[in-house]
């Protein structure tokens, strides 16, 4: 991923992704019980209050929205719960590198908007690792590629 000068193509680019992690939250949440399907589900409706307050921000100022796409291509199949787990972490890692990328692209608001983007899905993929037992459950620089 190439990091957006604009903070209109940051916030776009962004955008694509919170579509992306909706898209992936279906197959995720199918295959979760308990704590862990509560969490996806609330994973789920932050990527859905992400998107919309972008839909509108990007529309409000006259940028092209870019629509969704009927479907996304999984890295891999979601057959079951550690599956569903290690998707999850993967799909807050990718979304909040987005959200870093734009850090350097924006300024006053949209850069606070980009922030606690990234600080809220670090902490997401953080959770999902907790609930797959993996370690470690954090990573040194969240959304930043390995």
């Amino acid at each position: 991923m190439t990091a957006p000068t604009e903070p209109t193509e940051a916030l776009t680019a962004a955008l694509t992704a919170e579509y992306a992690a909706i898209w992936a939250y279906g197959p995720i949440g199918v295959r979760l019980t308990g704590a862990a399907r509560t969490a996806a589900a609330e994973a789920e409706a932050a990527h859905r209050r992400r998107r919309d307050a972008l839909v509108v921000q990007l529309s409000t100022t006259g940028a092209t929205v870019p629509p969704d796409r009927a479907g996304y291509a999984l890295p891999y199949p979601v057959t079951d719960q550690a599956d569903a787990l290690r998707l999850a972490v993967t799909v807050e890692e990718r979304v909040a590198a987005f959200w870093r990328a734009a850090l350097p692209a924006t300024t006053g608001s949209d850069r606070e908007q980009a922030l606690a983007a990234l600080v809220d899905y670090a902490v997401r993929a953080t959770r999902f690792r907790r609930f797959a037992g993996a370690t470690p459950l954090t990573v040194p620089f969240p959304g930043r590629p390995a």
